[in-house]
């Protein structure tokens, strides 16, 4: 997607193009709104021009919602939305636009206009979302990394939230994968929340696209985030649910993925844990247990057959993978014992029955070797190759 695609800014956004970002940055007037205007009126110009009384009259609007129509002519500075938009790289996709996702297109509500840093593809039609708690265990990290990858290498473009936890794994694990992976905001383009994944973010720019309904400048408030789920789910062909509790919003993009006709997958969990009571009562409600990406791409049907290719390596767990040659004793225990969940050194210790100085020393090693990779709370995770 260039920026001939959508509006970028400054003088080149076209008249009509500044009509629908002013009535997309009215107060009280969404999607549905939006799209009863369009009907009614022909086009967000004649409908920003129009009088009270036709505003009034037209299905949904109602006196309120006319008001700030009308009051918007004044107060809605557009001029300063495009200069926003321009400095920061964006670009502004109208739904009328070839470049609109056409999955998210098809969609009861979907955005009047997407703000985009990066670019989108048409290969972003095969996409699968990856969600899940932000209070995740170490095993819903690893899971939802691990499946960012398979899915990524298969082909599939990884659709997330950004989010704390999961969201931020599943990113991360098609990143590494080198796949593409596109990121939802709750809020507008100039933040990132959280703070901390502004490095997350600009390298899910770089290598897909960060996107928003929201105004530039819109903070991430609560109410944003289940409108930003249902963006997640409408760009993507099913939803994977990792982990989340019974209400979360990785519950509520899931019910939006049935609502809008998309597959359901979850990963079972503990019972005694919080944070699977979501995707097992999923699981009870008929949603597709998923356990490896063939789960997945039996799931998806003649979809699934087309990306099965390639994939035989792309889902194998740690533990199928062979050892290299080049190691001593302690860092094949090692590469033996890491194998499931990220492990402390303690852990380490335990299961391999090496002092901690041999074990600090071979996790050294095994780091260097690009075989061991440090996570967050001093674990440490295999990588697969």
């Amino acid at each position: 997607m260039t920026a001939r695609d959508g509006v970028d800014g400054g003088n080149s956004a076209s008249r009509q193009k500044r009509s629908w970002l002013h009535l997309h940055l009215t107060s009280g007037v969404g999607p549905t709104i939006f799209r009863q205007l369009l009907e009614t009126f022909g086009s967000a110009e004649t409908a920003l021009r129009a009088d009270r009384s036709a505003l009034v009259s037209t299905k949904g609007v109602g006196a309120v919602i006319a008001d700030k129509i009308v009051s918007s002519r004044s107060q809605v500075d557009v001029d300063r939305e495009l200069e926003l938009v321009s400095k920061a790289g964006v670009t502004l996709l109208s739904w009328d636009s070839p470049a609109y996702p056409v999955g998210l297109k098809n969609i009861y509500d979907p955005p009047a206009v997407l703000y985009v840093r990066g670019r989108l593809e048409p290969e972003d039609a095969t996409a699968i979302a990856v969600v899940g708690t932000r209070r995740s265990s170490r095993y819903g990290l690893e899971q939802a990394e691990r499946f960012g990858a398979a899915l990524a290498r298969a082909g599939f473009t990884v659709v997330s939230g950004l989010a704390r936890g999961i969201d931020s794994a599943a990113h991360q694990g098609a990143l590494k994968a080198g796949g593409r992976t596109i990121a939802v905001l709750g809020c507008g383009l100039s933040r990132v929340f959280p703070p901390e994944n502004a490095d997350l973010c600009r390298a899910v720019a770089q290598k897909g696209a960060v996107l928003s309904e929201f105004p530039m400048l819109a903070e991430p408030l609560a109410e944003n985030f289940p409108r930003r789920n249902r963006i997640i789910s409408g760009l993507s062909l099913g939803v994977l649910v990792i982990e989340g509790p019974l209400r979360s919003g990785a519950m509520i993009t899931a019910r939006m993925a049935m609502e809008q006709g998309r597959e359901v997958f979850a990963l079972p969990g503990r019972v005694d844990n919080a944070a699977s009571r979501g995707t097992n009562q999923l699981i009870k409600d008929g949603a597709c247990l998923v356990t490896s990406l063939e789960d997945i791409l039996d799931e998806l049907g003649d979809i699934g057959e087309k990306m099965r290719a390639g994939t035989e390596q792309a889902d194998k767990p740690p533990s199928a993978l062979p050892l290299p040659g080049n190691l001593c004793e302690a860092e094949k225990a090692i590469l033996s014992a890491v194998i499931d969940e990220p492990m402390t050194v303690d852990e380490v210790c335990a299961a391999t029955e090496l002092s901690v100085g041999e074990v600090s020393a071979a996790l050294t090693m095994l780091q260097l070797k690009g075989l061991i990779r440090r996570i967050a709370g001093a674990r440490f995770l295999r990588v697969k190759r």
